[in-house]
């Protein structure tokens, strides 16, 4: 594969150039070669890190723990258990938001029952947000 331009490494791995850059800038992206122009040259394996990179933020992974993944997977002979304990972390984090959620959720569906419209001065949504005050 011929080396592709940030603009061509943009599009194929769906992620924005200024992204590229700050991954670059907090070396998450090797620092990629240069051609006589100074124009940044990648090749395949930056569309594979880009898109591992880009998954693993979808599905919520922090920085660190991305970092930490890209570090194992460079190390396949590695046992693979810190990469479970990464995954079972971001699932008690995933577990913990939703938790907190459903929490709002429950608030808020109070907060509407009690509505029964009406005025802005007997407004039950606006007392129960003056009550938490």
């Amino acid at each position: 594969m011929k080396p592709m331009t940030i603009g061509e490494l943009s599009r194929l791995a769906n992620v924005k150039v200024t992204t590229i850059r700050y991954y670059e800038s907090i070396r998450l992206m090797p620092t990629p070669d240069r051609s006589p122009t100074g124009r940044r040259l990648y090749g395949a394996e930056a569309v594979h890190r880009l898109s591992f990179i880009r998954q693993a933020r979808d599905i919520g992974f922090p920085m660190e723990s991305i970092r930490d993944l890209i570090d194992v997977q460079t190390r396949p002979d590695s046992d693979c258990g810190s990469v479970d304990a990464i995954a079972r972390q971001q699932l008690t984090e995933v577990q913990r938001r939703l938790s907190k959620l459903t929490a709002l959720e429950t608030e808020l569906k109070r907060m509407l029952g009690a509505c029964h419209g009406g005025q802005v001065d007997n407004c039950q949504v606006l007392a129960a947000l003056n009550d938490r005050i």
